[in-house]
């Protein structure tokens, strides 16, 4: 099964300390700087949505946004085109940009240390319903390569990883890690 489209978050330590309107100028900022890989358009303010995408930097190939979706804060990359490769390198390129990402607004003035990873939550999907519907057949079509890939990108750490069940939901995988990972090292991990 060959899966595109792949979403990333990075869960974050203390969301109350995120001062979400602070995002939007330092997003606005990767545009005018060229902070990302991908060519950067416009910054979306969706605070005002209950548990719902937060401030969202919309690109050509991909967005990231700083996500609430669920209400569970967190750093997200969203590849909306195609990525050559195998899964795994689609899946390296997304946990790869969404590390990047979160490295830069741990290191942004503006937001004063508050915005950093919490070392063990990460969520990958797939944002292509018709590419993966999220049911049984689609997970265990992927499981062993996406439990190998966190193996590798987790190095010496144990990690749980359960598929969402819901079948209204996009397709993905919850992983935790057993003890706190250095985003630094998981970058280079996937390097």
């Amino acid at each position: 099964m060959e899966l595109q489209h792949i979403n990333v978050k990075l869960y974050l330590r203390d969301p109350h300390a995120v001062k979400m309107e602070a995002v939007v100028p330092v997003f606005h900022g990767w545009i005018q700087n060229s902070r990302c890989e991908e060519l950067l358009i416009d910054v979306a303010d969706y605070r005002h949505v209950h548990a719902g995408p937060g401030v969202v930097l919309i690109g050509h190939q991909a967005d990231y946004s700083l996500d609430n979706t669920d209400n569970r804060l967190g750093i997200r990359y969203n590849r909306k085109s195609v990525v050559e490769g195998s899964n795994r390198d689609r899946f390296s390129q997304a946990l790869r940009a969404a590390c990047r990402a979160c490295l830069t607004l741990e290191s942004e003035e503006r937001l004063r240390g508050n915005v950093c990873f919490d070392g063990r939550g990460i969520q990958l999907f797939v944002n292509d319903r018709m590419l993966a519907p999220n049911k049984a057949h689609v997970a265990e079509a992927v499981r062993t390569e996406l439990r190998d890939f966190f193996a590798d990108a987790f190095g010496s750490s144990e990690f749980e990883m359960k598929f969402e069940s819901d079948p209204r939901r996009l397709f993905g995988a919850e992983v935790t890690a057993a003890k706190p990972l250095e985003l630094v090292n998981l970058l280079h991990r996937l390097n």
